[in-house]
């Protein structure tokens, strides 16, 4: 399987089930995401800020960095520290910074279960930079293969999911009740920005990778350098608000901790696979999410949930299979 293909050229079978594996715990973290957000939620709004819940994202992400290369996991290049090659990630901290902070404030204008199926949009927008940036041609199959992903996340926001009636008690009821499906005019065009921002971001995180002849772990610590420091600032220059870690509760440190890990597990996708692989990651993500929103939120799954769910498996099979 080529890397443009989403896969790692010449890896034997053990290295090449550690990838699998790599790739079904991003899914299984994309899908999570939005369905902890929503646990988080008192009152019917999230408890802490926005930007509370990126810095701290961010920060964990570039400790983890910093640990792999201080206990040797990854070598430090030899001679002088290419600090210079640190420039161009700063471009890649400001998009995936507004991008990280959208995620959030678009909980604001849509349910969970909405924000992943419409957040596949990303999918053209990424396929278009992947095409114009790093000229890479995609076959008719592969492009039917994303048609097909496109088809899947519009089938099941017809109805995916159906809202029965809050049921629940206790802590969970007080999550669930404010989750009818449901979108504005507002989070629409914030949607459309955040999949364009998103597509843009992953391409050239990816190009700017694989010219680097550098360690992962240190092109992380300049990606996440660079990200600390941006959202430091809006965190600062946002106003008066609740503080750093007010209104964290066990679910928020659970958002933070396993956005963390998302974020390095994507890096290693953009290093050695491809922002394709990264669009089939977020697109069977939407079959976790929508388990999930059942189990915690009481959201029924129907009869075109399967139907996406199948499309999104022949999708796979069209891109990936044997040609």
């Amino acid at each position: 399987m080529s890397v443009e293909e989403g896969g790692m050229p010449g890896l034997g079978r053990p290295r090449q089930a550690r990838w699998t594996l790599m790739l079904l715990l991003s899914t299984a973290m994309y899908g999570a995401h939005a369905p902890l957000l929503a646990l988080c939620h008192v009152d019917g709004r999230v408890p802490f800020r926005p930007s509370s819940a990126v810095l701290l994202t961010e920060l964990t992400k570039l400790l983890l960095c910093a640990f792999s290369l201080l206990v040797g996991w990854q070598a430090w290049p030899r001679g002088a520290p290419p600090w210079r090659q640190a420039a161009p990630f700063a471009l890649s901290a400001l998009l995936y910074g507004a991008n990280n902070n959208l995620v959030i404030y678009l909980q604001r204008y849509m349910d969970p279960s909405t924000y992943q199926v419409l957040s596949n949009l990303k999918i053209g927008s990424t396929a278009l930079f992947y095409c114009l940036c790093l000229r890479h041609r995609l076959s008719a199959r592969q492009g039917l293969a994303l048609l097909l992903l496109m088809a899947a996340g519009a089938c099941y926001a017809a109805g995916g999911l159906q809202d029965p009636g809050n049921t629940l008690p206790g802590p969970l009821a007080a999550a669930a009740s404010p989750m009818p499906l449901h979108i504005t005019p507002l989070g629409l065009l914030l949607l459309i920005l955040y999949c364009l921002i998103s597509g843009l971001s992953s391409v050239y995180t990816e190009l700017l990778m694989k010219r680097q002849r550098l360690p992962l772990a240190l092109q992380n610590l300049f990606l996440y350098t660079f990200g600390v420091l941006l959202n430091l600032g809006l965190h600062a220059g946002g106003g008066p608000g609740p503080g750093l870690l007010e209104g964290f509760s066990g679910w928020a440190a659970l958002v933070v901790l396993s956005q963390a890990l998302n974020g390095l597990l994507m890096s290693a996708v953009m290093k050695h696979g491809s922002s394709i692989t990264r669009l089939f990651v977020v697109s069977c993500s939407l079959v976790v999410n929508a388990m999930l929103s059942a189990a915690l939120l009481r959201l029924q799954l129907t009869a075109t949930f399967f139907l996406a769910t199948l499309l999104i498996g022949l999708a796979v099979r069209l891109y990936y299979g044997s040609h």
